[in-house]
């Protein structure tokens, strides 16, 4: 794992797992992407863990994908090593891109993200992964894909499922806009509030991992096999889509009016 992207500290049960890249608000690149897997893969086995805090160093949370990154995609390029749609991870139903925020499903204990700043596109979606968020209400969310000419690929479609009604997440995958948290609270995603959302999800663990270890894990694990049915499916069509989506001229038509801040003149399909 990079510890130039994530660090890990266990201290009374609890798993301290922050984004360290603050200078670039935590954005995703390959070496990200690659930290953010090995941290969930790490907490599966790591004894004597109970309940884990995700968040984010500096400004935010997770600002999304990496600029240059998204440069590389307005030439029909590849998305960083290890994403590619057809490259699974030892899950069997995830790549890189969708593990990173798949991964904190499979980690057995509670997972809380606190969220600040922003959660853009992916961060949102590495958000989405966690049991519990908690949101400063000042955060600025967005299922920001579509402005990309994208969709969202990162297990976005069925977590964001779960916590809205049907048309608000069509409503927000659509217009790909940004709303801050407190909507996000009043739509289901924010699990709640808080104007110290890292110090009071390191209340809640501290409160979970005073219960028996045995019955929480036993718990997460019921509720996920409820609510996470048809994910194998799910996750495939995700990239699927995205597969037919990237290189396209309409997609690359989004990147670059959104880099030159125009109006993009995209083609109808037949």
């Amino acid at each position: 794992m990079s510890e130039d992207r994530v660090s890990i500290t266990i201290t009374d049960g609890i798993a301290d797992v922050r984004m360290t890249r603050a200078d670039k608000r935590n954005a995703l690149d390959g070496a990200m992407f690659s930290a953010l897997a090995a941290a969930g893969e790490r907490l599966k086995t790591e004894p004597g863990v109970r309940v884990a805090v995700l968040s984010g160093e500096g400004s935010s949370f997770c600002a999304g994908l990496d600029f240059a990154t998204m440069g590389a995609l307005a030439g029909g390029g590849e998305r960083p090593a290890g994403e590619n749609p057809g490259t699974l991870q030892p899950s069997g139903i995830t790549h890189l891109g969708q593990q990173v925020a798949w991964a904190w499903q499979e980690v057995p204990v509670p997972v809380i993200a606190a969220v600040h700043g922003h959660a853009l596109g992916g961060g949102i979606q590495i958000a989405l992964g966690a049991d519990i968020r908690i949101v400063h209400p000042d955060t600025q969310l967005s299922v920001r894909e579509v402005h990309w000419g994208l969709v969202p690929d990162m297990t976005g479609t069925l977590m964001l499922s779960q916590v809205v009604r049907a048309d608000v997440a069509k409503e927000l995958v659509f217009t790909a806009r940004v709303f801050d948290g407190r909507e996000a609270a009043e739509l289901g995603i924010a699990t709640r509030l808080s104007e110290t959302p890292y110090e009071d999800a390191m209340a809640l663990a501290r409160e979970i991992a005073g219960r028996s270890p045995d019955a929480v894990r036993a718990a997460k694990a019921l509720m996920n096999g409820l609510f996470n049915q048809g994910a194998a499916e799910q996750f495939a069509a995700e990239r699927k889509y995205i597969g037919s989506l990237i290189g396209r001229p309409n997609q690359m038509e989004a990147v670059m009016a959104g880099f030159e801040k125009r109006a993009p003149n995209f083609t109808d399909a037949n």
